[in-house]
């Protein structure tokens, strides 16, 4: 009987951690973006990736954007979606 409850609690955490990290974390209010001033271009060609929303210490924190070296197609900005249970942070990437 232990055995079958350890495993199932084992099985239990791990499904709540896969849908966790898959599902992203949900908040009631979009925080707002802080304004400031985006550095001068470092070299020709660098293109601005623009500063993203992290998960940290069970808050969005929000991560400055930078200048770097294209990697293909263009930097696709991330964004909030709304969904039923809240907004959540998509995040940006290379195309």
């Amino acid at each position: 009987m232990k055995t079958v409850s350890k495993f199932g609690l084992v099985l239990t955490l791990s499904a709540s951690l896969f849908m966790t990290s898959c599902a992203g974390y949900y908040v009631y209010e979009r925080p707002a973006e802080p304004v400031y001033e985006r550095p001068v271009r470092p070299y020709a060609g660098a293109v601005w990736v623009e500063g993203e929303w992290a998960w940290n210490g069970g808050r969005y924190v929000y991560v400055r954007g930078y200048w770097a070296r294209p990697r293909g197609g263009g930097w696709v900005r991330g964004h909030w979606e709304q969904t039923q249970r809240g907004y959540i942070w998509r995040k940006g990437h290379w195309r």
